[in-house]
């Protein structure tokens, strides 16, 4: 297999959709080669992590100059999930092959991708209520190596499987057990404990030898650039829009993969879009008018 055009173009256009918000990486990735391109799954997410080995150090190497990441906190989540990473490829090497292991590699590619659904809005959710109680900063925090290796094990071995989970889903697992903390200040710590994270995922997926050299290198060529396009606008970026449809995208893909069919799949897809309008409205009730502050009127006022 040569480079392929189409694969460099959509890794770009997702890689730009990381670069802008931090989200979506692996979970978008993975299901695109495979949906769109026919890849193997196993191939699919092998190839997927080798790629990640180059796009995450950017972030990671932006948020270390910023002094934006407790180096601590990466020590512990590495120390657990380097070896579930490791675990998790080698999990993979085991199952695949016959076409009842690439069916199950899809059922847990699906429900991971629905844990990360769920991960991303639970974290949505807590930023919204807590966000303003969250007032701690990362390098003040009080390290709890038991909970953050637990963390990382578990993150590792997602990954490893799947290549889905290092972003949302162990950010999420992290703001429970660091309550004090803002998500916005574990996104440094987040990408950086991600570069030795899926280097031994990647590693695993060598050694068993299930990676596509010609789709990763297309991976690399469309993703790497754009990412670095993304994360220079991303102060620019429209957060608000861009994560919810890469949420819904994560969300249909992962119902997709767990076996829920076309027609069926449809009419999930279009009773979630009705209901999230329904909470739209009634959270933000948009036919109220807008209330303007007591200061601004005396400011206006003559």
């Amino acid at each position: 297999m040569d480079l392929n055009p189409y694969i460099v173009l959509g890794s770009a256009v997702v890689g730009f959709l990381v670069g802008m918000t931090g989200a979506g990486g692996g979970a978008l990735m993975t299901p695109m080669l495979i949906l769109l391109f026919g890849v193997t799954p196993s191939t699919a997410i092998s190839s997927d992590l080798v790629a990640a080995v180059v796009m995450r150090p950017l972030g990671a190497f932006v948020h270390l100059r910023r002094g934006t990441v407790n180096l601590r906190l990466v020590a512990w989540m590495v120390l657990g999930s380097v070896p579930t990473a490791f675990l998790g490829t080698y999990l993979l090497h085991q199952v695949t092959g016959a076409h009842q292991a690439e069916k199950l590699i899809q059922r847990a590619l699906g429900a991971a991708l629905l844990l990360g659904t769920a991960a991303m809005l639970l974290r949505y959710a807590l930023d919204r209520r807590g966000g303003h109680r969250r007032t701690e900063r990362v390098h003040a925090v009080t390290a709890r190596p038991v909970a953050t290796v637990l963390i990382g094990m578990v993150g590792g071995l997602v990954v490893g499987f799947t290549s889905v989970g290092s972003g949302s889903l162990m950010i999420v697992l992290l703001l429970f057990v660091y309550p004090m903390l803002g998500a916005n200040q574990l996104v440094g710590t987040d990408l950086t404990q991600a570069v030795p994270l899926t280097a031994a995922a990647a590693a695993g997926a060598l050694l068993f030898g299930h990676v596509a050299f010609p789709v990763t290198a297309s991976v690399v060529l469309g993703s790497v650039p754009a990412v670095a396009v993304g994360s220079l606008l991303s102060s620019r970026a429209p957060d608000a829009y861009v994560r919810p449809v890469i949420t819904f995208v994560i969300f249909a893909s992962g119902l997709k993969y767990v076996g829920v069919g076309t027609t069926a799949l449809g009419w999930v897809l279009v009773v979630t879009l009705f209901a999230v309008a329904a909470a739209w409205l009634a959270v933000r009730r948009p036919w109220q008018p807008a209330v303007v502050p007591a200061e601004a009127v005396s400011e206006d006022a003559p």
